[in-house]
């Protein structure tokens, strides 16, 4: 885990693409995507129906290693407003075991929204924090301290010929982009224009490695 400030809180980035917020003991993630690959199977698709029990035991992993007191999700989190009604005996337990033991708060994202309460915790289009906004997808008008989800970031660079893919943080003054944490989603260029429209200009990408945080100048 990585500290660093963001708009006067201390945060400490994962390399796993979460956030540990340590004066909440708050866990912020975005993008699990669950049961992606249930939806595709339902349109004829066929993917390996292990997705969300990969995610899901990736995060109680974390919760434990942090011992967070508070999980706090940043919309899609379930690929479909019914995700939770398809989630298997194992993941289901997993997720519900999980909300049990955390104060557990869903926002609600593009694709699940109208979300229903079938797996614990709470549900809300958004709220704030701390004096931090805490929604799905960045509001380029938005003026207060916003975390985000949704755009998936990427940082796609070349070394020595190849190029090398990791998910990352978009970060501005104001604005701080979580990646998906979901094991089956894809990503989006963090240079993308649609992400550096969302968050104004000065980006960077963060990408937390051992104990050092690297910064990447995205151009406008």
């Amino acid at each position: 885990m990585v500290r660093f400030t963001f708009a006067g809180q201390e945060l400490m980035a994962l390399p796993q693409g979460a956030l540990f917020w340590p004066a909440r003991r708050a866990l912020l993630l975005a993008d699990l995507h669950l049961e992606k690959a249930s939806w595709f199977a339902r349109l004829g698709q066929m993917l390996p129906p292990y997705d969300s029990i990969a995610t899901l035991a990736d995060l109680t992993a974390l919760v434990a290693a942090t011992s967070a007191r508070e999980v706090w999700c940043l919309g899609d989190s379930f690929h479909d407003r019914f995700g939770c009604e398809r989630l298997p005996e194992r993941a289901r337990a997993m997720l519900t075991a999980l909300t049990a033991a955390t104060r557990w708060t869903w926002i609600a994202g593009n694709h699940d929204a109208g979300l229903l309460d079938h797996c614990g915790g709470a549900i809300v289009a958004e709220t704030e924090v701390d004096g931090l906004l805490l929604r799905h997808e960045a509001d380029p008008a938005e003026q207060r301290p916003e975390l985000s989800g949704h755009f998936h970031p990427k940082l796609r660079i070349t070394q020595r010929g190849r190029q090398v893919s990791r998910r990352c943080f978009v970060a501005t003054e104001t604005k701080l982009i979580l990646p998906a944490f979901g094991a089956l989603t894809g990503g989006l260029d963090a240079a993308h224009p649609e992400i550096v429209r969302a968050v104004g200009p000065g980006a960077e990408a963060l990408v937390p490695v051992a104990d050092r945080l690297l910064r990447f100048p995205l151009a406008a």
